[in-house]
Formats: structure tokens, sequence, C-alpha cells
């Protein structure tokens, strides 16, 4: 397979607290990967490191197979401001900014293309809802259906079964298996191991450090999520910079 991300000694943060340390690895073009670990052991930061959100505090992320107009990044549902007046049509239609621009018209055929993308995820007659009006399954719909209209080679999604019911969970799965076989790239933040275990290949496990990455049966093994477990409790919030030794 063909790299899409090279991971280069890479380490991520906030004002210079490393969250990801030391990252080596490739993700492979039309790969399907899980992302876990424990709370707080770096995954959203690896994302938004990814999509350019954060600058590394070392190391580097070279992407070969995917310009910023071709990445497509869905955040925690938390970090969307459900209060703004905007309708399930307006939200979708931000699919479309690539294309239009921020500011671009909207034109007919691209009304087609939404409505078509809220069938698509079952949310057809939502176009005028508001979004706070919404439950989060539906949310999450909507937000898959602006991925939908991206059609981006390399999607992020960032925990994306939170406060969804079962129907929608495999709803959303159903679309998550349609990417994969149109060879796009996908990583996937998770907390749900028998649903990585279910459904993705390739699991990189994270605790701040990297501890695994490669097929999730071997990935997943008792022996590393112990590990993971065991160096999240060793890491000082505070340190300013950490050395490979540290994590050994």
């Amino acid at each position: 397979m063909t790299p899409l991300l090279t991971f280069q000694d890479l380490i991520l943060g906030y004002e210079g607290h490393p969250a990801v340390h030391h990252l080596d690895g490739v993700l492979e073009a039309g790969s399907l990967t899980a992302l876990v670990g424990p709370n707080g052991s770096g995954k959203s930061t690896l994302l938004k490191g990814i999509v350019g959100m954060l600058r590394p505090l070392g190391g580097r992320i070279v992407c070969s197979g995917a310009t910023a107009e071709e990445i497509a990044y869905l955040p925690q549902q938390a970090e969307i401001d459900r209060s703004f007046p905007a309708s399930v049509f307006d939200l979708v239609s931000l699919g479309l900014w690539s294309r239009r621009g921020m500011l671009g018209r909207i034109s007919a055929g691209d009304r087609d293309d939404i409505n078509n993308a809220l069938t698509a995820v079952g949310l057809k007659g939502f176009q005028r809802r508001g979004i706070d009006t919404l439950s989060g399954g539906q949310l999450q719909r909507a937000l898959f259906a602006r991925v939908l209209l991206q059609d981006a080679r390399l999607i992020l999604l960032d925990e994306p079964f939170t406060a969804v019911d079962s129907r929608t969970l495999d709803d959303l799965i159903a679309i998550i298996r349609h990417w994969h076989e149109e060879k796009r790239t996908i990583v996937v933040v998770l907390h749900d191991l028998d649903l990585v275990r279910a459904h993705f290949p390739a699991t990189l496990l994270l605790a701040r450090h990297p501890v695994a990455w490669g097929p999730t049966r071997d990935v997943l093994k008792p022996e590393n999520l112990l590990r993971a477990r065991q160096l999240d409790e060793r890491w000082d919030e505070e340190a300013p910079w950490c050395h490979r030794s540290e994590a050994a």
C-alpha cells in the first residue's frame, strides 16, 4: 500500500506541554484505523495535528497523498456550539466549502447534493430543522452528511458514536464501511474496544507515547492494554519535555 501520512518523531502538545510523544509510523492510503487509549492520552490532539490545528512541538507530519482541502475532520460533539442559530441545511452545506468557499453561492446542483446526503444518513425532510432541536444521534447523522459532501480522501472522526442509539450506530458504521470500500483513508477515535475488534482492521494504541500500531488483533492484546494503563498513570502533566527512555 501507499503511505498517505508519515509521522517522524512527532511531538504534539499545548503551551509547551507534550500530549503526544515521539510518534513514528505510516498511515497507509485506504486504511481504516481505530485510535484508542485512556482518556487524555493524546488521541484528539493527534487528529488536530493531522488537520493542521496544532503545529508540532517536535518532529513532523509528512502528508504525501492529500491536500488540506482533501481532509475531512469531524470533532467531538462537545466542541460544536449547538446554540448557534443554524438549520440542518446550513450545517451540512459547510461540506461544500472546498468547492464554493465559505461565502460561495449554493447552486441548484449543490442543493440536490445536500438533500441526497441527508437522505443517505436518514435525515430526509430535516433541512429546515434547527440544529438545537436535534438529538445527539440526529446531530451526528447531520455531521456525517457534511463529511459526505466534502468527498475527502482522508477522514478523521473524533468519538463519532457518542450519545447515539444502536440503530444510529449501525447506520454510521455502514457509512464508514462504504468509505473504506471507496479506498478512502479513515481514522476514528473510539473507546469501545469490542466495536474496534468487530469493525476496524487496524488500531493505534496511544498512552501519549505510542504503545502499539498494527493489526487490531495484535494491538489489543492484554499486555499492550496493561502497558497503556501503566504509561498513562506515569505521565507528569507539568513535564515540559520528554525523552524516549521515559516511556521504555
